[in-house]
């Protein structure tokens, strides 16, 4: 249903213009809240397989400009899951301790364990997004540690890591729509601030850099998901839709007793 929104071949020619960041598929607002539902049970379901198995991990890792929505899409996503089975992680301006650090190092402590499922608000990716628009790094290191991140994403997917990308787009118009919102609403000003102007400013520097992210870092085995993300309802649609696919795929089964259960049983009920 969703294939011409992955990218899923390396060193694949794309720009975020090329996707309608206000495409919902013909599908109806109706329809897709009402599938939410079933699919968020469904998912609590294969959580705990998850859990229980302890063979696989699942690593979300959403990025977006501000206002497309990553603290609502880790709400709707995993409102039924069990909160002890996942993790959520903001990767914000580096310490002075990770800054003595490669830029990876403290992403791959916060990677999930087996059985558990962790969801990156932000990631690595921050690492050739904000500091290539803000001059931090030139363009010849943004296209190195491309290379290296397609390699990080391959150990994990190797260690057995499911890993899905997905990038929350969102058009001009709407995000200045959202920024009014928190202006103007007394109960969402806490959350604009204005880094937000200021990095809008930078609209189109951000929009070529994750062209670049889209073009370079899509694989087979890691693909980004570029999800339109101007209809709420269509992004959490999408993005719930994956994840379950992603997880039903695996083929989960709860692990069996070790030992004799007709034992076991009788031992049970012959305890006080």
């Amino acid at each position: 249903m969703f294939k011409k929104f992955i990218v899923d071949s390396p060193n694949q020619k794309v720009r975020t213009s090329d996707f309608d960041p206000g495409d919902t598929l013909d599908l109806t607002k109706e329809a897709a809240e009402a599938e939410c539902e079933r699919l968020q049970c469904k998912l609590a379901d294969l959580q705990e397989v998850l859990f229980a198995s302890q063979k696989y991990a699942l690593l979300i890792v959403l990025q977006g400009m501000d206002c497309s929505g990553k603290d609502g899409t880790v709400k709707k996503v995993l409102d039924a899951v069990n909160p002890g089975g996942y993790s959520v992680e903001a990767f914000k301006v580096p310490t002075p301790v990770e800054l003595g650090h490669d830029y990876l190092w403290r992403v791959h402590q916060k990677a999930p364990q087996k059985g558990d499922i962790a969801v990156f608000n932000r990631s690595y990716y921050e690492d050739v997004l904000i500091t290539r628009v803000h001059g931090q790094i030139d363009d010849d290191t943004a296209r190195r540690r491309f290379e290296e991140i397609n390699h990080f994403e391959e150990y994990l997917v190797n260690n057995r890591t499911v890993l899905l990308k997905f990038f929350l787009h969102i058009s001009k118009g709407f995000q200045k729509e959202k920024l009014m919102e928190r202006l103007e609403n007394p109960e969402k000003n806490w959350k604009f601030s204005e880094s937000d102007l200021k990095e809008r400013a930078h609209w189109d520097e951000y929009q070529n850099c994750y062209s670049d992210v889209l073009s370079h870092c899509s694989t087979e085995r890691a693909p980004w998901h570029v999800v339109p993300s101007d209809h709420r309802w269509f992004r959490d649609y999408f993005v719930l839709h994956t994840v379950v696919k992603a997880l039903e795929d695996l083929k989960m089964e709860y692990p069996l007793i070790q030992g004799n259960v007709r034992q076991l049983i009788r031992e049970v009920e012959q305890s006080d």
